[in-house]
């Protein structure tokens, strides 16, 4: 057989293993080409652990390797070639999935390329974490509801009254040091101690479900769910022209069964928006009593209020005075050029301490970071602080 080039055996190799069903990422291909330049080509155990430590990520994946390892290099001859110098131009040929029949029916598949060409594949879980959702087809959102369905890791914890035993550390329990004391003749042999615990804090996420967040709204409350069934001590809203509670709808693992009951609870879907005035009824029967006290907030509103921005600003600075975190998510905050002119908005964001995108995968995957405490506060954008708002007006 005749000596290969070191980019064709490295592109040849991969389609083998994609064609066994191994899913092997661009980058992973890329890294792959690159280590056989270093290792070189003279030894196969070199070879064969540079494509094991470039292109396998899972354990049961490398029985299939070995597999198609042993059967593409039999009898391959491994020569060593310069990699990094390249005479001619290489062609990117990028793999979109499609369905090109009768591509090869040309009659020159026994023509040489007059350039080397190498093959590429986008990840299409990569292309849809970044797509916005109003823009996602259905196939593109039942993927992504999938994709929602994985963020389990939602929330933070904090320091609880209770406290629990340690072996080696933390506030001396005489308790269990006497208790312990009396077993071996008086003496403390073992002494006994206990730290501060930790719980769930509590999260409550209102959802916008008016017309202007139709679009976003059906996409959110999968997201919802998924916070619901994934951790406790999680409740769920919708705002609209009413305040509804659907934390008990939303508790069936089962989304579609969930949806459809808080699709049955909620009488103002699509409808108009009073932000304010729900926001009211939350804190007055709901949030200042009790549920918002030392808990996370999460707003998920594009801010546009038919409701006086006077009561908005009000019940915001009600809310953040009791709450541990206040955050608002805003799909259209993505938008280039983007500025929070709308009334309710304007009024809102003085007092809230994360404002993020809510528009895409990749912009949920942000908030559940947030909530989770891995990250500062989000920046807010020029001009907004805390204590009042300036370089914006409100319309």
């Amino acid at each position: 057989m005749s000596a290969v080039r070191a980019d064709q055996l490295a592109v040849g190799f991969v389609n083998a293993l994609r064609g066994a069903g191994l899913d092997v990422a661009v980058g992973s291909s890329v890294n792959y080409y690159q280590a056989l330049g270093a290792v070189g080509l003279e030894r196969r155990s070199s070879v064969y652990w540079a494509g094991r430590a470039t292109l396998i990520t899972e354990p049961d994946d490398i029985e299939v390797y070995d597999r198609i390892f042993d059967t593409y290099y039999r009898g391959q001859p491994l020569v060593v070639t310069p990699v990094v110098e390249v005479a001619q131009p290489i062609t990117l040929v990028v793999d979109d999935d499609g369905d090109d029949e009768g591509d090869d029916d040309d009659g020159g598949g026994d023509e040489e390329p007059s350039d080397p060409s190498l093959m590429l594949r986008w990840s299409r879980q990569e292309v849809l974490r970044d797509k916005d959702f109003a823009d996602c087809s259905i196939d593109e959102l039942d993927e992504a509801h999938r994709l929602m369905a994985t963020m389990t890791r939602i929330g933070s914890t904090r320091r609880s009254r209770r406290r629990r035993a340690h072996r080696r550390a933390g506030h001396p329990e005489l308790r269990r040091t006497v208790r312990a004391a009396i077993r071996t003749g008086g003496e403390p042999v073992r002494r006994c101690y206990t730290v501060p615990g930790e719980r769930l804090r509590r999260v409550v996420l209102l959802l916008d479900i008016s017309g202007s967040m139709e679009t976003y709204a059906r996409a959110l409350i999968r997201f919802v769910h998924a916070a619901v069934v994934g951790r406790r001590r999680v409740e769920v809203f919708t705002i609209g022209t009413r305040l509804t509670r659907i934390t008990r709808e939303l508790s069936s693992r089962d989304p579609d069964r969930a949806l459809r009951a808080a699709g049955g609870a909620v009488s103002d879907w699509s409808g108009g928006t009073r932000l304010g005035d729900t926001l009211a009824v939350f804190n007055e029967t709901w949030g200042i009593r009790g549920m918002a006290r030392g808990a996370t907030v999460v707003i998920l509103s594009d801010g546009w209020d038919r409701g006086s921005p006077e009561v908005m600003a009000e019940q915001m600075a009600r809310l953040r005075r009791v709450t541990h975190r206040l955050v608002w998510v805003n799909p259209l905050k993505a938008t280039p050029g983007y500025q929070p002119l709308a009334q309710g908005m304007a009024a809102a964001l003085p007092h809230v301490d994360d404002f993020i995108e809510g528009h895409s995968l990749r912009s949920l995957e942000r908030l559940a970071e947030v909530l989770d405490g891995d990250r500062a506060p989000a920046s807010r954008p020029p001009g907004i602080t805390r204590s009042g708002m300036s370089g914006t007006g409100a319309v």
